[in-house]
């Protein structure tokens, strides 16, 4: 399941983990990964994003998990890149460079035939909040703040610029980008880096509502729906509607879908629910 995007980065892959920076369930239909260093605040150290890559991987391997959340542990979400680690110095005196293969995890995220939904526990700043735009529909807990915050540091949100950029009008991206500042995650959600905020104490049920939708649809289905997603708005008008055309006829013509217009007409669930 892996993009050739993503199979570039594995090779980058070498520090040894035992998984528990990151930790997974999977039941109901629903992997829930849970970014678990809080006591440095889930930041993107070397080891917490190896280890959430071979989450994503074992969820996106295993057929019992049609949809995947991702949170944090404690009272943040992700704080961004592990800043004691991009100042420690390397064998040659130099500052690292930048925690290897975070690239290509959000595109593994952005890219997943299974959609991602963001739980966004707490507080997402610079990298922590490119990963919560990365996944397909976010809900966060009104206490919590985002904001790209690398300029108040001398650097710049380069990397996770290029999933948050298509979410937002350039207008408020500037604002954010050259301010720094930290916004309540109701704004975040008007400018459309995460989807909404809810109350915190309303924010697993909000989170199980919006799982329970998804689950209703056909497994492929929600994968091919998020192709067209990032596939349509690159090609012309006319391009598209031929891609798009042949794309719908192999999907009516594809098993699954076969199944649910066979179940549609007999007035029974699908085969995907009741499994």
């Amino acid at each position: 399941m892996a993009t050739a995007s993503g199979d570039e980065y594995r090779a980058v892959y070498v520090v040894i983990v035992d998984d528990t920076a990151t930790t997974m369930t999977i039941t109901g239909g629903v992997a829930r990964i849970t970014l678990n260093r809080p006591d440095n605040r889930n930041a993107l150290s070397r080891e917490l994003v190896t280890s959430l890559w071979r989450h994503m991987d074992a969820a996106l391997d295993d057929p019992a998990a049609r949809v995947i959340v991702l949170t944090g542990s404690g009272n943040t979400f992700c704080a961004g890149a592990d800043l004691k680690e991009q100042r420690a110095p390397a064998a040659g005196g130099d500052a690292p460079p930048p925690t290897p293969g975070l690239p290509a995890l959000m595109t593994r995220v952005h890219e997943s035939p299974k959609p991602v939904v963001g739980r966004i526990n707490g507080h997402a700043l610079a990298g922590g909040l490119g990963l919560a735009a990365s996944c397909d529909l976010s809900i966060a807990a009104e206490s919590a703040t985002m904001g790209f915050t690398e300029v108040r540091i001398g650097v710049a949100p380069a990397i996770i610029s290029v999933v948050c950029l298509p979410k937002m009008r350039i207008a408020d991206a500037t604002e954010l980008f050259l301010t720094g500042e930290r916004i309540p995650a109701a704004r975040a959600a008007e400018v459309g880096l995460i989807n909404r905020a809810v109350p915190d104490d309303q924010l697993d049920a909000a989170v199980d509502e919006l799982v329970g939708k998804l689950l209703l649809g056909g497994p492929i289905a929600l994968g091919k729906c998020k192709e067209l997603l990032w596939r349509v708005p690159k090609m012309e008008r006319a391009e598209a509607f031929d891609w798009a055309a042949e794309y719908s006829a192999a999907l009516f013509r594809s098993p699954e879908g076969q199944e649910g217009l066979k179940a549609f007409a007999e007035r029974r669930k699908p085969s995907w629910l009741e499994s």
